[in-house]
């Protein structure tokens, strides 16, 4: 009895995989069909290569954000902890951040090691702002939405705060820059696609951290030990796995990720900060990561059709003006 239930249930994960990974197809081919939407609107005013670059650069822009933040939510919900926190995370994240590595510029530290400094400072911030609520609705058993919330409107206060206080009583500080463009060998120079190739460190590491969290939640013994104490916390207790260090571990490495997240907006997209620059984002990705079943590879292309809508939208527009 308990190896046919045993093979079911491996049955059942394999067709839940498979599911996800025709989602995923299913949406990579919504966006090409955008994509020749853009490039049949637009080719009378220019060359379809620099109309589907301009739109492949776009996309990536929106999604890597996204990425983060859908990512940082399947590892807590995975754990069987509610995160409405993202937004939070990564506005605190983004504003840590940015201030460090303008502070350690001025130290006399270099542009690029300030800017790596900076991102470790955000990815600290992100995993100090989930601790907090680890504390909150793990310990404390505190109503998760109304923890997140909490960290949402503790983020807004403090960033807006701490801006008007350090920014707009003197002169601002020269920031650093952002992060260097990677050209991948070869790939880089292909025509149209090659732009996929050229991306900066942030946004690299986020589509090999869909590969990475898809990998550790499906085939190894903390993924296991993660979805079962998502799914049925006292049966995971009696087999011996620790519940409160399995949800504690998961919401900070999904803190760490938001941080990460949030140091894409000062440290990689523009060298400066403003209140509340993370527009709703960090919801954005809670829906990317719903629509993708909390699945990383579902989520990921939850957050590439996003970011297809709306470089269909900047693209139209620019194109019927």
């Amino acid at each position: 009895m308990t190896a046919q239930t045993s093979t079911a249930g491996n049955r059942l994960r394999s067709i839940l995989r498979v599911a996800d990974l025709g989602r995923f197809g299913m949406i990579i081919l919504l966006i090409i069909v955008l994509m020749g939407v853009v490039a049949l609107v637009g080719a009378k005013e220019n060359r379809v290569e620099v109309i589907l670059a301009s739109f492949l650069a776009t996309l990536f822009s929106v999604a890597t954000p996204l990425t983060l933040g859908a990512l940082s939510g399947i590892y807590c919900e995975r754990a069987g902890v509610v995160n409405i926190a993202i937004e939070g995370l990564m506005l605190g994240a983004a504003f840590f951040g940015f201030l460090a590595s303008i502070y350690l510029k001025q130290a006399g530290v270099s542009d690029q090691a300030s800017l790596w400094l900076g991102v470790a400072a955000a990815v600290l911030t992100g995993a100090l702002f989930a601790l907090l609520h680890a504390v909150l609705s793990i310990t404390f058993k505190v109503d998760q939405i109304i923890s997140g919330t909490v960290i949402n409107i503790l983020a807004i206060g403090i960033t807006g705060y701490l801006n008007r206080q350090l920014f707009f009583q003197g002169q601002v500080p020269h920031a650093p820059g952002v992060l260097p463009v990677i050209h991948i060998p070869f790939l880089a120079d292909l025509p149209v696609f090659g732009k996929i190739f050229q991306q900066q460190p942030i946004a690299i590491t986020a589509v090999l951290l869909v590969a990475v969290t898809h990998f550790v939640l499906f085939y190894t013994p903390w993924g296991l030990h993660t979805r079962a104490v998502g799914e049925h916390p006292k049966a995971a207790d009696t087999v011996g796995i620790n519940v409160y260090f399995v949800r504690y571990a998961n919401v900070l490495i999904g803190g760490m990720i938001a941080g990460l997240g949030g140091a894409y907006f000062t440290l990689e997209s523009v060298p400066s900060f403003e209140p509340l620059m993370t527009n709703g984002r960090g919801f954005i990705s809670l829906a990317a990561m719903i629509f993708g079943n909390w699945s990383p590879f579902g989520a990921w292309a939850a957050t590439l059709l996003f970011g297809a809508a709306q470089a269909l939208q900047i693209n139209l527009q620019y194109y019927s003006t």
